[in-house]
């Protein structure tokens, strides 16, 4: 198993292999081939952690989870549903996600399992899906509710406002995802606990399937879609509010911390 990070030192993006709690610098992109050890480990905690991966763009799938169609009373889709979130809603590890102004009484967790794409895939076939992965790790697939169900009935907007989509602490390689335990924690209590064994559809199909629509540049994140549990889908709802601390964990990639604040 390795894990990749992407962190900043002083003005200075960097990228690094994660090993314990030392990092040890790439001479790149972990993404680009060819990557390499470049200079002295550094402490994990003498830099601030980013976002592992700054997406071209950001695919999620829709009611994904066995669990959570169940939960929302929305039927298994016959193949894949997909929509689209903005790479401006990207965030690290450690910040804060922001009520928006416009919208700030409703917004939802999601905790999800993201694939990052490692290499240029179009029309690829579902055997084949895996060699185009790079590696996995954790995304909150922050929802407004409110502007997703009641006003715009569509989920552009309600997924993509700024801070809505925070990822990490790191892409891991070497693990599988068809059983991997996925967890949301509100405060400290579990909201959301499932494998992704109850993925309807996997990620070999998910790689495939997208990849027959569009192109998958590197770097692409694939959004796998959140188990049941989620706060709209409670009764009584449970949405965040601001000073909320928020995790996402998912097994063999660590734990995904949040906090929650009103957006000035």
């Amino acid at each position: 198993m390795k894990k990749f990070v992407r962190y900043q030192t002083g003005d200075t993006v960097c990228y690094g292999e994660l090993a314990g709690e030392e990092i040890f610098p790439l001479d790149r992109n972990f993404l680009d081939p060819g990557c390499q050890r470049a200079g002295s480990a550094v402490a994990l905690s003498a830099v601030r952690l980013l976002a592992p991966v700054a997406p071209p763009n950001i695919i999620a799938i829709g009611v994904n989870y066995r669990g959570h169609s169940k939960e929302t009373n929305i039927p298994a889709p016959p193949a894949p549903l997909i929509f689209l979130k903005a790479t401006t809603a990207v965030t690290a590890p450690q910040t804060q996600i922001l009520l928006p102004l416009s919208a700030p009484d409703e917004v939802d967790y999601e905790a999800e399992l993201a694939v990052v794409i490692g290499k240029t895939a179009k029309q690829v076939a579902e055997d084949d899906a895996l060699e185009y992965v790079f590696g996995y790790t954790c995304a909150n697939d922050v929802s407004a509710r409110d502007c997703q169900i009641k006003i715009d009935k569509q989920w552009a907007r309600a997924k993509s406002f700024d801070t809505f989509c925070p990822l990490g602490p790191a892409v891991v390689q070497g693990i599988s995802p068809d059983n991997l335990k996925i967890q949301s924690r509100v405060n400290g209590q579990t909201m959301q606990s499932s494998t992704t064994a109850d993925l309807i559809f996997g990620v070999r199909k998910l790689v495939s399937y997208c990849s027959q629509n569009m192109t998958l540049l590197p770097g692409t994140l694939i959004l796998t879609g959140t188990p049941s549990g989620v706060g709209y889908a409670r009764n009584p709802q449970v949405f965040l509010r601001e000073g909320d601390t928020v995790e996402i964990e998912i097994e063999g990639i660590g734990v995904l911390k949040n906090t929650v604040a009103a957006e000035a």
